[in-house]
Order: C-alpha cells, then sequence, then structure tokens
C-alpha cells in the first residue's frame, strides 16, 4: 500500500525546486521568480529570488475578484466585552485599503517599519494587512506587554509608526495599553514620529499633542491604497522571540516562501479548503496568531476566527466547544496547556455534553509538548482525532505533523509524527554523528530550511549563525532534544537545556511530565533537575491537582515516586515531589522550567516579561523550600 504523505516527503527532498515550484502556483504573483531556490549566498538561503507579488492582494483581493467578497473572512467574538461580528472579504478590503492609504498618506513606504500593540480585536489583522499591502514591515508587540520589552522592541525595529489601543481586556479587568504605550516611548532611544490609538469604551485614553491620533477619525477620510508589488525576498514581518542574553532575537519572514509554505500547510496539514472555518485560539502576538489567525486562512480563502478570551473563566470551560459548534469550525487548534486547563476545571467533560461538535473533523494541538493523558483526553471527550503537531516560532509552520489532508497515518501518543515535506530533520549526538532509532540526541534540520521558515534575525546576520547555525556546520540547530523511532515518528522530549542529567543519565523532563500526568489526580505537571552533591542533578516535580482532588500530601507523595520508579526505573531516582496551587508559564502556556531551576538553585533571575501571573513563582518558591530547596530568606530577583 502507497504511503501518499511519504511520497510527498521524498519529492521535496529529492527535488526541491520542483516540488516548492508546483506548490507556488497557488499563490498570485506579478512576476514569476528566476529560482525557486537561490543558495548563491549560502547559508543564507533564499525562496522564489526576483519573483514578485503581494501578500495583501493573495489575502484579500484576490478573493473579493473571485466572487468571494460576501464569504466571512473573520468570525470575531470576545466573550470578554459580549462582542460578536463577523467581516467579509469585501469589508475586510475596504478596512485594510483605507487603513493602507492613511499611511501611505503620513509617509509609511515599502520597507518602513510598523509596531503593533494590540489586543484580539479586527482593526489588529487589518493594522497586519494593511502593512504588508504597502510593504511595510510590520511587529506585533503582544498587548500589555511590559513597557521596558516593548521600549526595547521600538529600538530594535526603530518603527515609523506605532499602531495601539487604549486597552486589551482580560478575565481579570481591564489592561490599559496607552500607558504603557507612552513609558515605552519615553525609554526608548528611537522617537517614534506618530502613534494610531483605537479608542474603546472600557478605558479611554490621553493622546498627546502632535504624536498621538484617534483611529477612527484619523482614516475616515483616508484615500484607499492599491496593493504595492513586493520582492519575494522581502520581509514580510519581525517576530520578535526571547534570545538567552535578554536581548529578544527579531525573526524575519519574507513574503514569497511565506505566501507558498502556509497555503501549502492549510490543505495538506490541516485540510482546510476555501470557504472552510478554521481557528486557532492563540492571539496575533505570538507566531501561531501570525500564521494561522491571519495569513494562512486567508491566503487559501478560508473564515478565521477570531477570539478575545481564556479557554476557562470566559466564562467557563465550555466556551471553547460552544463556539465551534456557533461558527461550524473544521479545523481547532489550540495549545496543550489549554487543554489541561479545561481538563482541570472539568475533568469529566460535562461542558461538552450537548454540545453538537459534528462540525468538528480534528482538534490540532501545538505550542509546547503534548503529554499523551491530555491527548488521550481531549480525543476521548470530543470523539474527534486529536493531532499533535510541532514547530517554532523561528519555522512559521509545521516541523513534524500527521498530513490530514493527504492521509493520516496511525497517531502515536507523544509524538507529533513525522517530518513535513521541506522539512529533513535528524537526531544527532554533541559530535554531529547521528544516533540510531530510540536514542536521545538533539534534534536539527538539514540546510535548506523550507520556504515560510526564518531567513535571517533583524539586521544580525552573525547573531543568526551563531544561535542557529553554528553549533552542527549545514543544520539547524532546533535546541529541543528528542528521538525518532524505527518508523520515523519524531518524539520531542524537553529543550535542549532541560535534560537532566542524573549520574551520568541522561533523562528528559519531558518523559517524567508524561508519567505524572498518567496520575489520575493529576491535571498537570512540571519537572526540573535541581543540583545534588551526589548525583550531579536529580529531577524535581511540581503538580497542580483536578479541581475537586481529595488526597493527602503522603499519598500523592509515595504513588507518585513508585509511578515513576515503575516506569522510568530506579535510575531516575526522583524522591522530589510536590503539588502546587498554580504552574509559573508564559502567556503563551510555556512553563517556565528554567526559572523554576534558577530559584531552586538560588541564582538570579529575572522573572520573563511573557510571564503570565507573577505570583506564581512565589507558589513555586514556597513550594521548593519546603521541599529543601530555594533558600526563601534570599531575594533572588534581579
Amino acid at each position: 500500500m502507497t504511503d501518499p504523505g511519504l511520497a510527498l516527503y521524498q519529492q521535496s527532498i529529492e527535488d526541491k525546486t520542483a516540488f516548492w515550484g508546483e506548490c507556488a502556483k497557488a499563490i498570485d504573483w506579478y512576476q514569476t521568480w528566476e529560482k525557486v531556490l537561490d543558495d548563491s549566498h549560502a547559508p543564507f538561503y533564499r525562496w522564489f529570488s526576483k519573483g514578485q507579488l503581494n501578500t495583501c492582494y493573495n489575502a484579500v483581493d484576490r478573493h473579493v475578484q473571485a466572487g468571494k467578497g460576501a464569504q466571512f473572512a473573520i468570525r470575531y467574538f470576545s466573550p470578554v466585552t459580549d462582542t460578536e461580528y463577523g467581516v467579509t472579504y469585501a469589508e475586510l478590503q475596504a478596512q485594510v485599503s483605507r487603513l493602507a492609504g492613511y499611511m501611505a498618506s503620513v509617509g509609511v513606504t515599502k520597507g518602513d517599519r510598523v509596531v503593533i500593540y494590540m489586543p484580539m480585536v479586527p482593526e489588529t489583522v487589518y493594522a497586519m494587512l494593511a502593512c504588508a499591502r504597502i510593504g511595510a514591515i510590520h511587529s506585533v508587540v503582544f498587548g500589555g506587554f511590559a513597557a521596558n520589552e516593548l521600549a526595547t522592541r521600538i529600538n530594535d525595529a526603530k518603527p515609523k509608526l506605532v499602531m495601539s489601543a487604549s486597552c486589551g481586556v482580560e478575565p481579570s479587568g481591564v489592561v490599559p495599553y496607552k500607558p504603557l504605550l507612552d513609558k515605552a516611548l519615553e525609554q526608548s532611544n528611537h522617537k517614534v514620529e506618530r502613534c494610531l490609538i483605537l479608542g474603546r469604551s472600557q478605558y479611554v485614553a490621553q493622546l498627546q499633542d502632535g504624536r498621538d491620533y484617534d483611529w477612527q477619525q484619523a482614516i475616515k477620510d483616508a484615500v484607499p491604497a492599491e496593493c504595492v508589488p513586493v520582492a519575494a525576498t522581502d520581509p514580510l514581518y519581525i517576530l520578535y522571540t526571547s534570545g538567552t542574553t535578554g536581548q529578544p532575537k527579531g525573526v524575519v519572514r519574507d513574503n514569497g516562501g511565506h505566501a507558498v509554505a502556509l497555503a501549502w500547510s492549510m490543505k495538506h496539514i490541516y485540510n482546510i479548503n476555501p470557504g472552510d472555518t478554521f481557528w486557532a485560539a492563540s492571539d496575533v502576538g505570538w507566531v501561531v496568531g501570525h500564521s494561522y489567525i491571519v495569513y494562512a486562512p486567508l491566503l487559501v480563502g478560508a473564515t478565521t476566527v477570531l477570539y478575545e478570551g481564556k479557554p476557562v473563566g470566559t466564562p467557563d470551560p465550555g466556551i471553547f466547544w460552544r463556539t465551534i459548534e456557533k461558527y461550524g469550525v473544521k479545523s481547532f487548534f489550540t495549545a496543550p496547556t489549554a487543554i489541561r486547563a479545561i481538563k482541570r476545571e472539568d475533568p469529566n467533560g460535562h461542558y461538552v455534553d450537548g454540545v453538537n461538535l459534528s462540525c468538528l473533523e480534528t482538534l490540532f494541538l501545538a505550542g509546547e509538548r503534548c503529554d499523551p493523558d491530555t491527548l488521550h483526553w481531549a480525543g476521548t471527550k470530543l470523539g474527534k482525532p486529536v493531532i499533535d503537531h510541532w514547530w517554532q516560532t523561528e519555522t512559521g509552520w509545521a516541523v513534524a505533523a500527521n498530513l490530514m489532508g493527504v492521509q493520516a497515518i496511525p497517531v502515536k501518543p507523544g509524538s507529533p509524527a513525522r517530518a513535513v515535506p521541506g522539512y529533513q530533520v535528524e537526531v544527532v549526538d554533541e559530535f554531529g554523528a547521528q544516533v540510531p532509532p530510540g536514542q536521545s540526541g538533539n534534534v536539527v534540520i538539514k540546510l535548506p530550511l523550507p520556504p515560510g521558515t526564518l531567513t535571517t534575525l533583524w539586521q544580525n546576520d552573525k547573531r543568526y549563525q551563531e544561535s542557529y547555525l553554528t553549533m552542527y556546520p549545514g543544520y539547524y540547530l532546533t535546541g529541543d532534544a528528542g528521538y525518532m523511532d524505527e518508523d520515523g515518528y519524531l518524539y520531542i522530549m524537553s529543550r535542549i537545556d532541560d535534560i537532566i542529567n542524573v549520574a551520568g543519565h541522561r533523562l528528559s523532563t519531558g518523559r517524567f511530565e508524561e508519567v505524572l500526568c498518567q496520575h489520575p489526580a493529576v491535571a498537570e505537571a512540571a519537572v526540573i533537575g535541581v543540583d545534588d552533591k551526589l548525583k550531579g542533578q536529580v529531577p524535581l516535580g511540581l503538580v497542580v491537582l483536578k479541581n475537586g482532588i481529595d488526597i493527602s500530601e503522603k499519598q500523592l507523595h509515595d504513588e507518585l515516586v513508585a509511578k515513576v520508579r515503575q516506569e522510568i526505573g530506579p535510575v531516575a531516582a526522583f524522591k522530589l515531589v510536590s503539588a502546587v496551587q498554580k504552574l509559573p508559564k508564559t502567556r503563551s502556556g510555556k512553563i517556565l522550567r528554567g526559572t523554576m531551576r534558577k530559584i531552586a538553585d538560588n541564582q538570579s533571575y529575572t522573572p520573563p516579561a511573557t510571564i503570565e501571573d507573577p505570583l506564581t513563582l512565589d507558589l513555586v518558591r514556597d513550594a521548593l523550600t519546603r521541599m529543601g530547596y530555594a533558600d526563601a530568606l534570599l531575594q533572588q530577583h534581579i
């Protein structure tokens, strides 16, 4: 029996030019490329060199011209403000072209940077697409980011214009953005000429004369702008991701390769066709929002759901399921942490009862490692395939996935399946030699990376090479550790720096967490390696219990220790585990294991700018102190 997914993969590796040249026919071009793959400046590869296109035209205008103007492009739903409406492709074109016209009228041109610091509202999508329309480079900064973090990004991108809103709305209340923006602009060395501020009724912003302009008033009389042809290799956007030095890395995405890869991924990975409804429950401040709330669904003429809310608390853990039913969502994409939050609040899945999910074909999970227990729970409660897939801010789209639009292959819990066409993934040891199946190592991708991935870091080619390309020449270093099985399925177990070395045995935090989450009382778990005089490091676990669980600390401790001993063995030396009310995470759901490790080992740390709830670090410190780690009297954070 033939495997069409494997056949596609082999084509993409054996003849990259033919494969991606064929895929590029899904995009409209002003000028065809001279070379599909330009390797003349390796390792700085470029896709579709000398080709010209416009991403906004491909995402908006061509659908209107094809007679689909009345179809919904966006279904906006904000349970936190009780707002709901649809935006058709024709309305989207009108809004975007007028905003682009305003931008052009105030001197924003091709190659200029625009920082977007906004909540999950349609105007944020308009802003991104308006930049693409006139060839400006947008940099979306997650709404509500601290002023100093916003200032850092303004200094690096040097925008001519900042687009923001008076506030965001969270379950905890209103978050005023404008005062944070004012503070960031005071701190930044780069002086921004103009700010466009979207007023929201929940908070009235004070506008500074000569610099700040009211969004609706400013664009009221703007002359709509047409799409500007740009080179396929021109930057579309800069997206900052955390750097180990504290200086954020500006990931650069091009126009041509990005459009081709995302359009291909919608059909082949997510099985989304024109007119289908797709929902990525993320935020436009993250890469998932860029790729799968905004660009990919619109590039293929689908309808995208834009959701301002949380998986729980807005108002309850059934909101995701009711939203899927309401809008007829075919494919739903969220993070495992969102499913774990729902599972914790509704462990028996009562909120799924009575909801008609017949429209839903697949639940996709990504953003962090998906433990098998979460995958099983979601699959059982929803009665739908749950597909884990793996990618990064840098890659922009999936590196490993089950190709649901080609032919599904068996799901192996704990694995995001096989490498996607275009990605030649290998697992190597510290010297760069491939390791045998089943053996852990560093996950790398052979160059060139496929279209849609990062081309460099903003104005820092040297850092791009040092961060990703130097450790294994000819390969991109993912920073993840894992292994591949005999069938080519990839298993991502942890970040490279989350490997625990117990008396010379290399063990991944992901494997420990997988075992802990099998316990019926545990909703989620985090494991870190802490210093040990005898063994070098030993694993320490913190677990969050499901709601309504009544179990003594001793019973929980003994059962978890026994479970790890049974599943991993005595080599794990697992004796340290305790329950906490909440784990420290970023706003995108990643557990802050590195920060927890520093607290445990009494090292100085700076709470990450992306932390969702800083008080969780105090909860962790208290638990670690009770376990004999983290000096409670020591003021570590700086």
